[in-house]
């Protein structure tokens, strides 16, 4: 129900009372605490389940007990007197909950109390008479109206079963995939008839999701295990033939470097697959498998899968080198919608309204007592496994054309696809780290840490547990009082996160070191201890795993463990580059970074011509923007106008606004505004470009990177000012973002390909955004720098150069 003008708690409250006159038993479900004005014998509240606390039925007695009052209506001159700042309900200074309940336990309501003023002193009385209207409009606030102009037909009410084909309707447009999923098993079981579907028909387009949900116990199954030697040169034979086959592996484990092969699937055309079962014995696999490694190698075959790099990486452990032109369903769809879901559950449910097997039915639910592939029943694995390529087969066939619709299938054949070898290979390799370093290094931030905590207890006057945010707020706000306007987490306790602190850290000298202290606490456990307990057994190396799905902009990510973001900007986190080293006596560690390329973008977007001509002139671009700026000669430009400059070049690319300059250069907000306006008339092109931008937005309804990547942008029209200006600036920032993003896995598809084809020693093994990270054998270090500068800088042809700086080292530190 909903009133125009009034809220939410008062139409409630109006129920709960028309209610109990009508003779129901109420019951108002909520944690809120106001509602407790409104309990009587027959209604109660029922607290929900939150937080490790079960739910909770409140009644009456409850409250006559927990506020020591004899009227619920009570509860709303204590509240008054009290205050809520999560409410907005301002309350009387000084007056907190206990002081609240003595007052009103003792005077019945504020009038009486303030009737009797007078025998009060102190603090207390004097609050009381400073606040007193105030404390009047917080009970005007607090109270709930139960008297709403609400007409309602009770019969209305009444429960009854819903309407199941109604609902999977508006769960289809709205994408409530597990909602889908419970409605339709619900209306099969009222059906009670099996329907024969999708999976198996001849019509190309997905059957509507309003008249059935299809899985595999509704439809035929032209699934087949392949279990003697005549299955599996039949089955070759035909894979010979294809100009394309899917494949998928069934595994012991998710982890690629743990993983053993359980069995390979089949499928090269809709509605039928094969299951090949693998032998756990590793000699018998690699012979059963052998056979099969002329169709992984035909160049000439289009190989499909979902999560390719996974299937590529298990199969290299078993000497099968999938080569040739590669379709991945997850990836085609990251590119066709970057911001939905791409498992495989999902895509079969939305494009082909079909219910996968899903693995928790095959091994249980994720924790310690999961299952194993290996001990599944055959039947049972077999049709799980040829479900899998089947129905990555058929999306294969749908995401191939729309690609091309979308114009999209270049940027998928030519740089993602492609991209799947380059990536398995570069985590196969692995990166050595140098243990005994880090465990040195381990020993010095643990002493460092102790220093600061007794730096801070004698600050703070106590010692208590920084790392408790609740114990750190109450030092910070209650006992050392650093600022009035403390602000409160949703579980009433003082934020102390990074961003409140740093806006504070002119106010005490606490704050700095309580930073200081995180930050090495921080390095400590996410990556000086941590990495050591990352290093596979087997290959005594970190086995990073690149996604090319996460990121809408299109960077890749890295996790298990994330080698992108390993601190570099301060001394500290560079200790821990220092500790990557080459794995062999004979390599270094070569480091290419691309210089500015994100501002270079930026000008070749814009067509700013005085932009153009600074990276043409390979002037310091940072020099002559605050050059222009301040309008100064280049040779009387500070370094701190050069920091402005440099702080605003990177800060437009981002759509930074003055507010968010002002508090970058911690300057005031005109200063910022006047550095943003003399930055838009000192290259006019840039502002042109935002402009364009954001309206190619409004009418599209997504952006584009010089590759064509799309990235769309539902919020653009938002009424709402923040959700609005946030796809604004990601309309400024993606293109640029995501070319660079494009860009560089350009130069890893043609760095690789070239190393390769020279049967070089070298290797690839690490991305970080600009930056790529070589394991070179010294005898090849001037063919790789050659290799590595030439594919990097004529990657894309630009109105400005790209350059790229390259060092080498014994350890990455060294090398950057």
């Amino acid at each position: 129900f909903q009133v125009d003008g009034f809220e939410a708690d008062d139409v409630i409250g109006t129920l709960a009372k028309k209610a109990e006159n009508d003779g129901f038993e109420v019951f108002m479900m909520t944690p809120d605490k106001d509602y407790a004005q409104l309990l009587t014998d027959k209604i109660s509240m029922y607290k929900p389940k939150r937080s490790g606390s079960e739910a909770e039925i409140i009644t009456i007695n409850d409250i006559r007990r927990d506020f020591s009052v004899s009227h619920p209506e009570q509860l709303i001159d204590i509240f008054a007197l009290w205050g809520d700042a999560s409410d907005n309900i301002p309350g009387v200074p000084g007056i907190g909950e206990k002081t609240a309940k003595k007052l009103i336990s003792e005077y019945g309501n504020i009038d009486e109390l303030y009737k009797n003023i007078n025998k009060l002193t102190g603090k207390i009385k004097e609050n009381l008479l400073t606040y007193k209207e105030q404390a009047l409009l917080s009970k005007k606030l607090v109270t709930i109206n139960t008297n709403v102009p609400l007409n309602f037909n009770i019969k209305l009410l009444k429960y009854s079963s819903p309407d199941i084909e109604k609902l999977l309707t508006i769960f289809s447009e709205l994408e409530f995939k597990s909602l889908i999923q419970k409605y339709s098993s619900q209306q099969s079981q009222a059906n009670n008839l099996p329907q024969q579907g999708s999976l198996f028909d001849d019509k190309s387009q997905p059957i509507n999701i309003k008249s059935e949900n299809n899985s595999l116990n509704t439809l035929f199954k032209a699934y087949k295990v392949i279990e003697n030697q005549n299955d599996i040169n039949e089955l070759l034979t035909n894979l010979k033939k294809c100009a394309i086959f899917c494949f998928d592996t069934e595994t012991t484990s998710l982890n690629p470097n743990e993983a053993e092969l359980v069995g390979l699937s089949f499928a090269y055309k809709s509605h039928e697959a094969f299951y090949l079962p693998v032998s756990a014995e590793k000699n018998q696999a690699l012979e059963l498998l052998k056979s099969f490694s002329e169709v992984f190698q035909n160049k000439q075959i289009l190989k499909i899968g979902q999560n390719l790099k996974f299937d590529i990486r298990v199969l290299s452990k078993y000497n099968i080198h999938v080569e040739g032109e590669l379709f991945d369903t997850m990836i085609a769809h990251f590119l066709l919608e970057p911001e939905q879901r791409h498992n495989l559950n999902d895509l079969a449910l939305h494009y082909l309204n079909y219910n996968t097997v899903k693995i928790d039915e095959l091994i249980g639910a994720k924790g310690v007592n999961q299952g194993n592939m290996r001990n599944v029943p055959l039947e049972k694995i077999k049709d799980y496994a040829c479900e899998d390529a089947d129905v990555t087969f058929q999306l294969y066939e749908i995401f191939s054309k729309e690609l091309i619709k979308t114009n999209l299938d270049e940027l998928s054949s030519k740089l993602e696809m492609p991209l799947i070898n380059v990536l398995a290979d570069m985590e196969n390799c692995g990166v050595s780290i140098n243990t005994i370093s880090l465990n040195e290094y381990a020993q010095e931030l643990t002493h460092e840490i102790g220093l600061s905590e007794k730096t801070i207890y004698n600050l703070a006057g106590t010692s208590f547990n920084i790392s408790s945010p609740k114990q750190l707020g109450d030092i910070l706000f209650k006992r050392l009082k650093i600022s009035s306007e403390g602000k409160m987490t949703k579980t009433k306790q003082f934020s102390t996160s990074e961003e409140t602190l740093i806006k504070l850290v002119h106010k005490h000298d606490i704050i700095a070191e309580v930073l200081n202290f995180r930050s090495l606490k921080k390095l400590l456990s996410t990556y000086v201890e941590a990495l050591p307990k990352l290093i596979d057994p087997v290959t005594g190396k970190i086995h990073t795993s690149y996604n090319q799905t996460i990121t809408a902009t299109g960077r890749l990510s890295s996790n298990n463990p994330n080698l992108q973001n390993i601190p570099i900007r301060n001394e500290r986190g560079r200790e821990i580059r220092k500790a990557f080293v080459p794995s062999e006596s004979d390599f270094v560690l070569l480091s290419a970074d691309y210089s500015q390329i994100e501002l270079r973008l930026m000008a070749h977007m814009s067509e700013d011509p005085d932009m153009i001509q600074a990276f043409i002139n390979n002037a310091d671009i940072h020099t002559d923007t605050a050059a222009k700026i301040y309008n100064v000669p280049g040779k009387e430009v500070t370094r701190e106008m050069r920091n402005n400059a440099k702080t605003a070049n990177f800060g437009i690319i981002y759509g930074i606004s003055s507010f968010g300059l002002s508090q970058r250069l911690s300057i005031s907000r005109s200063e910022a505004k006047n550095l943003i306006d003399g930055y838009f008339r000192s290259y006019p092109g840039v502002k042109k470009y935002m402009e364009k931008s954001i309206n190619e937005a409004r009418n599209k309804g997504y952006v584009t990177t010089l590759m064509g990547r799309r990235r769309y942008l539902n919020d653009i029209n938002s009424r709402n000012a923040m959700i609005r200006g946030m796809a604004e600036r990601n309309a400024i920032n993606t293109p640029i973002q995501g070319s660079a993003a494009d860009i560089i896995k350009l130069a890893m598809i043609n760095i690789h390909n070239e190393l390769n084809n020279r049967k070089l020693q070298s290797k690839m093994i690490l991305q970080v955004h600009d930056e790529l990270v070589f394991e070179v054998k010294i005898s090849e270090l001037n063919d790789v720098k050659e290799i590595v500068k030439n594919k990097m800088e004529k990657a894309v042809e630009l109105k400005v150069p790209l350059t790229v700086e390259i060092s080498h080292g014994n350890n990455w530190l060294d090398a950057h």
